[in-house]
């Protein structure tokens, strides 16, 4: 047969409790028994055990005080009551003469592990006041009606032992509030890890979704726009049409090299062992608007050259930036068409970069139709009835991933209008704080 361990033990115990309240009530009472039949102060100044006898009163009292144990978990305070009030009645009605030796003291064992019992399961104020009226009313008894003389060992150890067992039930309290503290604070940190987790990865998947969306829309609508010139002046100038299909040899070279790179990114396990290219910024803004104007639309450019005024914009509003202004020029050319006129704008004024892009909708659409989905000036928004795209979505969240604003909507008399308000300050306060 196996051994039982400690612990084996600890967890019986803990699943029966009412039986250990029993096993404590009748092992209390024979403590109590035979405490009360031991002369403290024998010949040779040892405890006799057995030496003294043991009347009918003593065995009463000692059965009613440990039976009302047996109940110290439903009702503690109750228990605790009675348990004191026989005690003192045991002091009261000792018949023991002046030299007393106080066997009714031993009653008080049952007053003490109630007293254990209510201030461990109560709160912190509560127990001390409950415990220090016990403690005094116990002890006061004792001096009165106990032993003598008042200061005797018995009375001074009805002293000790209410006074620790109020002082142990309130530390036990108090580790066991500890520690369903700490339980608390770590589940509660593991659910908030697991939450930020989960918001991390749907951050992380909006990110990516954004710039391949940017990346392929601009591309494909450029080689949509050339395909469609060669479509219609092949067999008339075969010339310009040798021009369109070389544009769009070189916008796929671009579009898979990006995709290339940000898939390349995706499949690192770990940090990149070699430099990657840079990520586009205002710095390459001519390069994007001279393919926009070899597809034919008409964009004038009004910037300031990258560091001229002094402030170096952070990589995160650079890049922000530049696919703002990709997208609304993708958007002119694939919903307006070649023809259309473009104005972008870009400065900054009051610890903002802002940037206007602005087209006057007289283009004509482009030769080979439209299959990025994205909405149409004077269309619905993203997100309402109707909308199909997510190029301005994917505008408005770069901007409120940076504290910034988009504005986006018709003008009156023909045309769209996107304006972003990018604050430099706090853009540059997240891309320094440590993640």
């Amino acid at each position: 047969m196996p051994a039982v361990t400690l612990r084996e033990i600890r967890e019986r115990l803990r699943a029966h409790p009412h039986a250990v309240d029993v096993l404590l009530a009748m092992g209390t009472f024979g403590c109590i028994l035979l405490s009360a039949a031991t002369e403290p102060h024998g010949p040779n100044a040892s405890p006799h055990f057995a030496e003294r006898g043991i009347n009918g009163q003593t065995v009463l009292l000692a059965a009613l005080a440990c039976g009302v144990l047996t109940l110290r978990r439903r009702a503690p305070l109750p228990v605790l009551m009675l348990t004191s009030l026989i005690s003192v009645i045991a002091l009261v009605v000792d018949t023991g003469t002046a030299a007393n030796s106080g066997r009714q003291t031993t009653l008080v064992f049952a007053a003490v592990i109630a007293l254990y019992t209510f201030t461990n399961t109560t709160g912190r104020t509560t127990g001390w006041r409950v415990g220090a009226t016990t403690v005094v009313v116990l002890t006061g008894a004792g001096m009165l009606f106990g032993a003598r003389p008042w200061y005797a060992q018995e009375n001074l150890g009805i002293l000790a032992w209410t006074g620790l067992a109020a002082a142990v039930g309130e530390a036990v309290r108090n580790r066991r509030a500890f520690v369903a503290a700490i339980r608390e604070r770590a589940e509660r940190a593991e659910r908030t890890r697991e939450e930020e987790a989960r918001r991390r990865v749907a951050e992380e998947r909006m990110r990516i979704a954004r710039e391949l969306h940017d990346v392929v829309a601009h591309h494909i609508a450029l080689v949509n726009v050339q395909a469609g010139v060669a479509s219609h002046v092949m067999d008339q100038r075969p010339d310009q049409a040798k021009q369109a299909l070389a544009h769009v040899r070189e916008a796929s070279r671009h579009a898979l090299g990006e995709l290339q790179t940000t898939v390349g990114l995706l499949r690192q396990s770990g940090e990149s062992a070699a430099p990657t290219e840079p990520a586009p910024g205002l710095a390459v803004l001519d390069d994007l608007v001279a393919g926009f104007r070899r597809a034919g639309l008409s964009v004038d450019l009004s910037a300031p050259p990258p560091g001229e005024d002094g402030q170096k914009l952070s990589s995160a509003v650079d890049l922000t930036a530049y696919r703002v202004v990709q997208e609304a020029l993708t958007n002119v050319q694939k919903h307006v068409g070649s023809g259309a006129h473009a104005e972008v704008g870009i400065g900054r004024a009051d610890g903002a970069l802002e940037i206007t892009v602005v087209d006057d909708g007289a283009g004509h659409a482009a030769q080979g139709g439209d299959d990025t989905g994205d909405p149409e000036p004077g269309d619905p928004e993203p997100g309402e009835p109707g909308a199909g795209g997510h190029g301005l979505v994917g505008m408005r969240e770069r901007a409120a991933a940076l504290h910034g604003e988009c504005e986006t909507g018709p003008l009156p008399g023909g045309g769209f209008r996107v304006h972003v308000r990018l604050p430099l300050e706090t853009a540059a306060r997240r891309e320094e704080t440590p993640a």
